[in-house]
């Protein structure tokens, strides 16, 4: 295990993958995210990912004004080869994109999974507006709440534990996301229920969680840093 969990990964500059149940959940929740397949354009014709841009490595050297200004916006890397999915990360890491990742499995992890490709044409250039995503809370409200912690109210804290151990918001509670699912009940049904991560991505995974769950929920969509002694500071 990665003592510094996964933000020390990321800054370690370590390879980062996602699922495609990442992607598929991106989808079904319309959270914006970049996927970009970079093999080469003949191969990317007769079978992509739908929404996809293309850039083949060579292409890929030059693309860089033509990602989101955004630096926070989630890129996911694609290819039939590891090795140039690799090359294609570390060269977008480079550019500043601190959460970018590669498809796990690649395009042909893709299709096996059931998951369909489209042909043809691949979109044209990248579209990414972030949008305020369903379930996400204000970030007045979230201080106000974690400030002064209501009786109808619980922050629920979704980094994990060697995130937790230098600093927690006073009063919240710790469940990483990953443990949502299989600890609800340590998580009161009967109050509303505020989460967060680091970043605002993992939040709104555990956010999807406890919705279907029946909770009464919501996230903060921003990156957040807490401090030992309990306070925080938020970059929306």
């Amino acid at each position: 295990m990665f003592t510094g969990g996964l933000p020390a990964w990321k800054k370690d500059k370590n390879i980062v993958y996602s699922s495609p149940a990442y992607i598929l959940d991106s989808i079904k929740t319309k959270t914006p995210v970049v996927v970009v397949d970079v093999r080469n354009e003949s191969k990317a014709l007769k079978g992509h990912i739908d929404g996809a841009v293309n850039f083949s490595p060579d292409q890929l050297k030059q693309a860089k004004k033509s990602f989101p200004s955004d630096k926070s916006a989630p890129i996911i890397i694609y290819s039939d080869s590891d090795k140039e999915s690799q090359a294609a990360f570390k060269t977008i890491r480079k550019w500043g994109y601190k959460n970018a990742s590669i498809l796990e499995g690649g395009i042909t992890g893709w299709a096996k999974a059931g998951n369909s490709l489209k042909s043809g044409q691949l979109a044209s250039e990248i579209v990414y507006i972030p949008k305020p995503v369903k379930g996400s809370i204000p970030v007045s409200e979230f201080k106000a709440i974690a400030t002064s912690m209501p009786g109808d109210a619980v922050i629920l804290d979704v980094r994990d534990a060697s995130e937790v151990a230098s600093g927690m918001i006073k009063g919240a509670i710790n469940v990483p996301t990953q443990d949502v699912a299989a600890r609800l009940s340590e998580i009161p049904k009967d109050k509303k229920i505020v989460i967060h991560c680091r970043t605002g991505i993992r939040a709104s995974m555990a956010y999807q969680t406890l919705v279907e769950k029946g909770y009464n929920a919501y996230f903060l969509d921003a990156k957040i840093t807490v401090t030992p002694e309990g306070t925080f500071k938020i970059e929306s």
